[in-house]
């Protein structure tokens, strides 16, 4: 299974000198295999310790913090040689011994030339951050094109990669991408997908539910192991209420959350802050805010706390929560579920790290997304699940705004390659459309 997060870090390892890598993300996004598996076949050693499987490792920081301290503290606890020239120390779900976590300045500033790099799942909660000392990257769910490597299928990802603007080419990834609003990017439902490729349909459906079945109860446990002063049983009522409220709208754009009816008696978004922040710090849920008038970059100038858009971090976990079968989705019943391909351009964005996101509204007409690039042009993205093409929201926007470009994210072929002002881009394209567009890269 490809990560595209990769590249980054043989990138880092390739440095004279370097501070330790700080990988965030959600619980079971493949955190440890991009380290252990994929990252450790570079090195002839990896040493991996994990807090939450090994809590009495926090020994070897609990005295002094110097590298050669604690390398020696774990040299004893583990009996297992290493070397700080040559071999890579894993510290994995490090959120849990928060000694090891100010350990990382120590390494940054005293061993520059060692290969540390650390994990966690709860890194948005800690008390104190080594900021400035760490290189920190966020690993989300796979994207859409890291689902298509899983799949062992070259020629699709040939054509992905080609940007193939051909009707053979749009069937296969139009097929695909309905595939990934069903299995979403958690690296085991797509694992489990692929592994049972042979078996029916029925079975692979089965499979996968039970995965993502499992992963909900995980996080659900987690809300109580880790919720600290916050009420768990808010951070549960919002985390379901993300599903509900997001297909409470059909064709329409996704709509801003609202407080009212999701936990009893609080109503008003000061008596639901505390959860939503949990929730994002443990990278669950993504926002968008939305922006009234005519936009301008900096976006984040112009977002408000209290007024904002609620999104689920994975989609296929997305329709489990909402029980949208794989069946309903292969029948492009989610034409008229714009929230499902909204949630998925969030996603993709998410990766890229355009996070959080914005939005435009002005009177009736809404626009899903509008980001600014490097030039500071602020940029619409209109979102469109089916193949009803036709947008007066956006004309509206090019009415009142005069971007200097558009972009829409269409459930058809796109325009191609000569139309270089307003851009129509198949949903399955939306990282390329990103990437050339508003990254330039």
């Amino acid at each position: 299974m490809q990560r595209t997060l990769l590249n980054d870090l043989i990138a880092w390892k390739a440095k004279t000198e370097r501070k330790p890598v700080l990988i965030d993300g959600a619980r079971q996004t493949g955190k440890t295999y991009l380290l252990q598996q994929l990252f450790g076949q570079t090195f002839a050693n990896v040493l991996r310790i994990d807090f939450l499987e090994s809590p009495a490792m926090a020994e070897a920081f609990a005295g002094s913090l110097a590298p050669t301290d604690v390398l020696t503290n774990i040299e004893l606890l583990t009996g297992k040689p290493f070397n700080p020239q040559t071999d890579l120390l894993i510290l994995d779900e490090i959120g849990e011994c928060q000694r090891a976590v100010t350990s990382l300045k120590y390494f940054a500033e005293q061993a520059p030339h060692m290969y540390v790099v650390a994990s966690g799942s709860n890194i948005g909660l800690l008390n104190s951050f080594p900021v400035g000392k760490v290189e920190h990257y966020y690993l989300r769910p796979l994207s859409f094109r890291e689902f298509l490597a899983a799949g062992n299928e070259p020629a699709v990802v040939k054509a992905y990669d080609a940007q193939m603007n051909s009707a053979a080419a749009h069937t296969q990834l139009f097929d695909k991408l309905t595939d990934y609003y069903f299995t979403g990017g958690m690296p085991e439902a797509v694992s489990t997908w692929y592994a049972n490729s042979q078996r029916s349909i029925l079975e692979r459906i089965e499979a996968v539910t039970k995965v993502q079945r499992d992963l909900i109860s995980g996080y659900q446990r987690d809300f109580g192991k880790y919720s600290g002063k916050t009420d768990a049983s808010l951070i549960e009522a919002v985390f379901n209420a993300v599903p509900a409220q997001l297909s409470a709208v059909m064709d329409e754009s996704v709509k801003r959350f609202k407080f009212k009816q999701v936990f009893e008696r609080k109503s008003r978004y000061q008596e639901f802050e505390s959860a939503i922040s949990w929730l994002e710090k443990c990278r669950l849920v993504l926002k968008n805010f939305p922006i009234e008038g005519t936009p301008r970059s900096p976006l984040a100038a112009y977002a408000q706390d209290n007024k904002l858009k609620l999104f689920l971090f994975d989609v296929g976990l997305l329709n489990h929560m909402l029980g949208v079968s794989y069946q309903e989705l292969k029948r492009q019943g989610f034409e008229y579920k714009g929230f499902i391909a909204e949630n998925f351009v969030q996603q993709e964005m998410a990766v890229l790290g355009m996070s959080p996101s914005y939005s435009w509204n002005d009177a009736r007409a809404e626009i899903e997304f509008i980001v600014s690039n490097a030039e500071g042009d602020v940029i619409p993205i209109e979102v469109k699940s089916g193949k009803r093409t036709r947008a007066k929201s956006l004309q509206s926007y090019i009415q009142k705004c005069e971007p200097v470009k558009t972009i829409k994210l269409t459930g058809t072929q796109g325009s191609g390659p000569l139309e270089q002002r307003h851009l129509v881009y198949p949903l399955y394209f939306t990282e390329h459309a990103l990437r050339s567009h508003i990254l330039n890269k």
